[in-house]
């Protein structure tokens, strides 16, 4: 059931202990939101959990400072920047019926919640986030407004991808006028780097492939890739741009292989390209420059059903 958003501060307020979900492989937007959330329930007295099937990378740290730990048995549980139940991960699989709200961004939202709120218009669901607060009269203090900075700033690429808006600037002044460091975000967001990430950066670029006179470009990570290069699941985050930044690139897509042996994809693409019509094809979805899908099988025919797919879009 849809739900408006000058509705939402009257259901949050209406119950008393929460649980926020976030999407495995976690960014900086689904955890962005949730501690924005959490710490401004928090504020007019709730109790709330931010739970997500991953472990937290550390660069994250700074979003959950303002985000009490506490243990309780939750009224209603909430999911944000969730755009299918599947995206939850194994351990919080458990809640996939038992959501009553769900606050997202993505056109592709699956409407699996008993209220949905989806905003495809915003970059960021850390946007749709600060709208809430803003209804709700809670003051953005500096850990708030680095929550919602951090979901801005990750979703948009740091404000170069095409979801950027006027409205995305301004939000993010709004923060800076409260304190946030951007500065020391952006860097921590997109220019630290372990060993391990350049080890494992070095093992994909080995691993590119072009197609279609060099229009489309295609990247791989397997899990011996990962295990050679010592590294964790943060290190690969963000690794799905890369194609796209080579001259003449309009599709990019990264295929990583998960533990369980799946792969997760992750397409990126021109503005004339629609990337969530092509993970579509294989029951994914997303926005109209960065979409995903999961899939099976070996990496060669993965590959080709990618290739394969990509062709209507390319050749048109």
């Amino acid at each position: 059931m849809e739900i408006m958003l000058e509705e939402i501060p009257g259901f949050l307020q209406s119950r008393d202990k929460f649980y926020i979900l976030t999407h495995q492989y976690p960014d900086g937007d689904t955890l962005g939101s949730a501690c924005a959330l959490a710490i401004a329930l928090q504020k007019i007295g709730k109790k709330v959990k931010v739970l997500c099937n991953d472990k937290i990378p550390p660069k994250y740290d700074m979003l959950f400072e303002g985000v009490m730990s506490q243990n309780f048995e939750p009224e209603c549980i909430v999911s944000v920047d969730v755009a299918d139940v599947q995206l939850l991960g194994s351990k919080l699989e458990k809640f996939a019926t038992k959501i009553e709200l769900s606050i997202d961004h993505h056109a592709s939202n699956k409407k699996f919640a008993m209220y949905q709120y989806t905003e495809p218009g915003s970059a960021a669901t850390a946007e749709i986030i600060y709208n809430i607060l803003k209804i709700m009269k809670i003051e953005i203090d500096i850990p708030l407004a680095t929550c919602i900075y951090t979901g801005i700033s990750t979703d948009t690429g740091c404000f170069r991808y095409a979801n950027a808006t006027p409205r995305s600037y301004r939000i993010a002044a709004d923060m800076l006028e409260k304190g946030v460091d951007a500065c020391k975000i952006n860097r921590i967001m997109f220019d630290m780097k372990s060993r391990e990430r350049l080890e494992i950066e070095r093992k994909v670029l080995d691993s590119m492939e072009f197609f279609y006179d060099n229009k489309c470009a295609i990247i791989h990570v397997t899990q011996e890739m990962m295990q050679k290069a010592n590294a964790t699941d943060s290190d690969v985050e963000g690794l799905a741009s890369i194609p796209r930044q080579i001259e003449g690139v309009l599709v990019g897509v990264t295929i990583r292989e998960k533990k369980d042996g799946s792969f997760k994809i992750s397409v990126r693409t021109d503005e004339e390209i629609n990337a969530s019509l092509i993970c579509e094809k294989f029951e994914g979805g997303g926005h109209l420059c960065a979409a995903g899908c999961s899939m099976t099988g070996s990496l060669q025919e993965i590959k080709e059903s990618i290739v394969d797919a990509i062709k209507d879009f390319i050749l048109d």
